[in-house]
């Protein structure tokens, strides 16, 4: 009898620190990634004086969730079985200001070497039929482990606000509802994301003017300084190329 408490003793804390060294997998590559995403995000805001990304956030998966998706799945209840098949146990999520900004990132995201992109949907240009938008990537991360390297699934959506805002309205509704919407408030909400849809486009066209604006604001008030024997002269350097292209 004492020989199989031990024995059970020793599985039991066998199987904790698997599934804490697998835990740790999935939550080092959210890690890596924010990592990632955060230095993107600072070399923005330092060198191009502008930045993409709003906010960012993360989520791992419990223990509990990961049994409940895999029973709904059919996936084998085995560690190696769970991590091929159930790709989104970490997820981050990155909100962005325009729709140009989420395909910037993306590519950007995409040219790290040590990144492999498993998946890519583009529900941006594809929409769901519900009306739902995002961009979404399943990731391949390597972990360096004390002992080895894990491979680890993230999942990555990337969207802009307007999107996000509508992806959490359209949630908490499906969730209150217990999936049973009626008909007209589904009608109403694509019909609401349509509408965040052309807000997105509306935003990013004032953007873009704004941008032109400032870009020909700086190209009149760049100067070039001119000296005589009493006076410095200050002249917009458009103003000499004007004057360039007349006398040509």
């Amino acid at each position: 009898m004492k020989l199989v408490k031990e024995l059970d003793y020793n599985q039991l804390n066998h199987l904790k620190k698997e599934m804490t060294r697998f835990m740790l997998a999935y939550k080092f590559a959210l890690d890596e990634i924010s990592t990632k995403i955060n230095i993107l995000e600072e070399e923005f805001q330092l060198i191009h004086e502008y930045n993409p990304i709003e906010h960012i956030n993360t989520r791992l998966k419990t223990p509990e969730s990961i049994i409940g998706k895999a029973y709904r799945k059919n996936v084998e209840l085995s560690l190696p079985s769970i991590k091929e098949h159930i790709r989104d146990i970490a997820g981050i999520r990155i909100n962005c200001s325009f729709n140009t900004d989420i395909y910037k990132l993306s590519e950007m995201i995409q040219k790290q070497r040590d990144i492999e992109v498993i998946e890519y949907k583009d529900y941006i240009k594809n929409p769901k039929p519900n009306g739902y938008r995002s961009l979404h990537m399943i990731l391949r991360i390597p972990v360096f482990m004390s002992d080895r390297v894990e491979h680890v699934f993230v999942e990555m959506q990337i969207r802009t606000i307007a999107m996000d805002f509508w992806a959490s309205l359209e949630h908490k509704i499906f969730y209150k509802f217990n999936k049973s919407v009626p008909e007209k408030m589904i009608t109403e909400l694509k019909e609401a994301a349509e509408s965040a849809n052309a807000l997105d486009q509306k935003m990013e066209n004032l953007h873009r003017e704004i941008n032109e604006i400032k870009r020909m604001d700086e190209e009149f008030t760049s100067t070039t300084t001119l000296f005589n024997e009493k006076n410095q002269i200050n002249i917009p350097l458009k103003f000499l190329e004007m004057m360039n292209e007349n006398s040509n």
